[in-house]
């Protein structure tokens, strides 16, 4: 991973900061062309009331939007947490290049640790993954967020 990748994944950290100041579950995603990033998104499920709102769906339907098509040729995707099977399903639809994500799932992880969706030979599209980009502040945010959870139920 490059320079630029942590760059980009700093600006995917900011949108979980943001997600986080909300009150939603801290996971930011941005969406890269040549270089620039052309999208990006946070968690909104409860801000929206949407269970759909995660922060690389937002960010998909962004770029989208801002190219004028739905594939996503030559885009990648930059998320802060390991996707979802959902999220996952996006990316595959939406054809995009590249994944890179920050910290691994365990529990829900469908880019490594359940699954391996992008790099499935049944599926009709695959992408390169790579994990792991400053993994650690993105597993801060989430444990900061999750210990804030637990004190507000306790008060």
């Amino acid at each position: 991973m490059s320079e630029r990748d942590q760059a980009h994944m700093q600006l995917a950290l900011e949108q979980a900061r943001l997600a986080f100041d909300e009150g939603e579950v801290p996971v930011g995603a941005v969406i890269v062309l040549d270089d620039r990033v052309i999208a990006a998104g946070r968690n909104g499920k409860e801000r929206l009331r949407d269970p759909t709102a995660h922060a690389e769906v937002l960010a998909l339907r962004q770029a989208a939007e801002r190219l004028g098509r739905w594939r996503l040729s030559g885009c990648s995707l930059l998320v802060t947490l390991e996707p979802c099977v959902m999220c996952m399903g996006a990316a595959v639809s939406a054809r995009i290049e590249r994944l890179v994500f920050g910290c691994a799932d365990p529990k829900a992880g469908a880019a490594r640790s359940l699954y391996r969706l992008g790099e499935d030979v049944r599926l009709n599209h695959r992408f390169a993954v790579e994990g792991g980009l400053l993994a650690d502040e993105a597993a801060e945010l989430l444990r900061a967020f999750f210990r804030r959870k637990r004190t507000e139920s306790v008060l």
